[in-house]
């Protein structure tokens, strides 16, 4: 396939950086105001960052844990693949267990384990190799979903997207992000739009700006908003990223993605999921399966640190929700669209 356009023009940031000593990670904390890097130098630090939200999006999450592994190998004396990987079998549970929805992250170690258990002599070199491919394959993966998901957007349309699913939540170029990126480059794509998704403001602090560094104009809303936008006939589509798509096609990603999907539904919005194919778990039959995780409800008493809530208030903090297969009117992955999916559908595009 040949590239529509410059993709380096619109993709500056990377997110995860290996030096060759430790991992360094862009701290999603800190951003828009400050850019700063986390410096790992083993895997429980890694872990650590992946559950601190240091680094977040379920790509980005499986990358660094692939190279988390790699750091664990330091500690390790073995032989072959066979014994290091019982004896790193200990610091990739602590991985795994950093975030439990974003199936990217088992997905990642499991290919780990995969090759290190067939690896002789040189097993640490077979890992690295392996978490160098797991990041170069995502870059391309989202590269060709920016084609397949924009060719579906009709020219001048609007679109609305929520949390973020760009370089930053990827090896690079993003997933729904990257959509938006391929369809503002072709023309088809004139205005966009990003909910704040609350409480950790992920589109309010890092989706609008990740987009200026790229000259894109994205105009904020308060998540609360996206219903009367799509009332007023500005957006024609709505454009996510997921945590998990199950076999039914039902999906999981972050809180309030569902409401997004029955408001467009009722609006007459077409509703888009881009993910790659490490996404799709055809063992989780559907939603109802799935983990949802919750995290310390303290996160919705404040904003950047500051309460907003009066002491004694409880509060309820699921991260994600799942969308059912019936709101979806596309899945894209590198592999190809699966339009109105259906157990069906899924199996025939990504049954092995």
């Amino acid at each position: 396939m040949t590239d529509p356009f410059d993709f380096d023009r619109y993709d500056h940031i990377r997110p995860i950086l290996w030096t060759g000593d430790a991992l360094e990670l862009l701290d999603q904390r800190r951003l828009p105001f400050t850019v700063e890097h986390v410096a790992c130098s083993d895997s429980d630090e890694v872990a650590r960052a992946i559950h601190d939200l240091a680094v977040r999006g379920a790509p980005a999450i499986g990358i660094a844990a692939a190279w988390g592994v790699v750091l664990a190998a330091r500690a390790v004396q073995a032989a072959d693949g066979a014994e290091a990987a019982r004896k790193l079998e200990p610091a990739l549970q602590r991985l795994n267990a950093a975030r439990p929805t974003a199936v990217n992250l088992a997905w990642a170690l499991a290919r780990m384990r995969r090759v290190l258990v067939g690896a002789g002599g040189d097993w640490r070199e077979v890992l690295e190799r392996e978490a160098r491919a797991i990041a170069d394959e995502d870059l391309a993966a989202n590269r060709r979903m920016g084609a397949l998901g924009a060719a579906l957007i009709a020219p001048g349309s609007g679109v609305l997207t929520h949390c973020n699913t760009g370089s930053l939540a990827t090896a690079g170029f993003g997933t729904a992000l990257g959509v938006i990126r391929a369809g503002v480059a072709e023309g088809r794509i004139a205005r966009v739009f990003a909910g704040e998704t609350r409480p950790w403001l992920q589109g309010a602090r890092l989706t609008v700006w990740e987009l200026q560094q790229d000259g894109i104009d994205a105009t904020l809303i308060a998540d609360s908003a996206a219903a009367h936008l799509m009332k007023t006939g500005a957006v024609q589509w709505v454009v996510v990223g997921a945590d998990r798509i199950c076999a039914n096609g039902d999906t999981a990603n972050k809180i309030g993605t569902y409401q997004l999907a029955i408001a467009a539904r009722h609006h007459g919005v077409k509703f888009m999921v881009v993910a790659p194919s490490s996404t799709v778990d055809l063992d989780t039959p559907g939603g109802e399966a799935i983990e949802i995780e919750q995290r310390d409800p303290a996160e919705m008493l404040g904003i950047g640190g500051v309460r907003t809530v009066a002491e004694g208030i409880a509060a309820w903090n699921p991260v994600f929700d799942v969308t059912p297969a019936g709101l979806i009117d596309a899945i894209v992955t590198e592999r190809g669209v699966v339009e109105h999916p259906d157990a069906a559908r899924m199996r025939a595009a990504f049954a092995p």
